[in-house]
């Protein structure tokens, strides 16, 4: 942090800052809780109080959703609501986004993974396939060659909810009896793709909407985005987040902390 304030206040004028974002916590819940929140906490407080400007504190699924807003999906905020699917290590779930004055008021979940998160297999994945951590790059790039793609993994979901343990344990399977590596990694976004597009449908006739934006990590993928734009075939209108900002969390906590700010200067 010392080298990258050091780096920032040496590019801006520190009088310009109005504020001080910074994410507290996962989700926006009582029980929503991880240490490793600490450490930006008090970074953004001490930056804030040596600056002498507001902290504004939000989450990190609201600074997903926000980043995804940002850069060409600005038209979803300035609907009364929209979907969004928020896909990464900690969490894949299906939140409904009320806004007001093309800012984000509301996010209120619907939906979730019952077990295990997209990100976590395809970590789990790419590293019993011999990929780094974290994989999702290192397991799409060998996804990319793969050649007969006729892996199918089973999906399963129940409404809004999912569940990816019993996935994970048939490709798990499938890696300890040999399979090909790269028709392993393909079959795991084959499995992504149907489970979103399932649920896709039926978020959207459950709470008759039609627009998602879809946010976090694992979204960053472009064979992700493919293959689930073929299983919906237009049937929603289904937004993506910049790729650079699907894993990126600083953009949208500062985003949201530039709207609470107009909004205490524009009442």
């Amino acid at each position: 942090m010392p080298v990258l304030l050091e780096s920032l206040f040496g590019a801006i004028d520190p009088s310009a800052v109005e504020a001080v974002g910074v994410s507290t916590r996962p989700v926006d819940a009582e029980d929503s809780y991880m240490p490793v929140f600490l450490a930006g906490i008090l970074t953004a407080k001490a930056v804030a109080g040596a600056l002498g400007v507001p902290l504004i504190e939000t989450t990190h699924q609201m600074g997903h959703i926000r980043a995804a807003s940002f850069g060409g999906n600005e038209e979803v905020l300035m609907r009364d609501r929209f979907l969004a699917m928020h896909l990464s290590g900690g969490t894949t779930d299906l939140v409904e986004v009320g806004t007001c004055d093309s800012k984000i008021i509301s996010i209120e979940p619907f939906g979730k993974c019952t077990d295990l998160h997209a990100g976590q297999m395809v970590d789990r994945i790419a590293v019993a396939l011999g990929c780094a951590f974290p994989g999702g790059p290192h397991l799409e790039r060998i996804a990319n060659e793969a050649v007969r793609k006729d892996i199918r993994i089973p999906v399963s979901v129940r409404g809004t909810d999912c569940s990816l343990s019993g996935a994970e344990a048939a490709l798990m399977r499938l890696i300890g009896n040999g399979e090909d590596r790269c028709e392993v990694a393909y079959a795991v976004y084959d499995l992504l793709a149907r489970m979103l597009a399932k649920l896709i449908r039926n978020a959207a006739e459950e709470k008759h909407c039609g627009t998602f934006l879809i946010s976090g990590g694992v979204a960053s993928s472009k064979l992700l985005r493919e293959l689930l734009a073929v299983r919906l075939k237009g049937a929603a209108d289904v937004r993506f987040g910049q790729n650079a900002l699907s894993s990126d969390n600083a953009v949208g906590v500062a985003l949201t902390a530039g709207d609470r700010i107009w909004n205490r200067t524009n009442p």
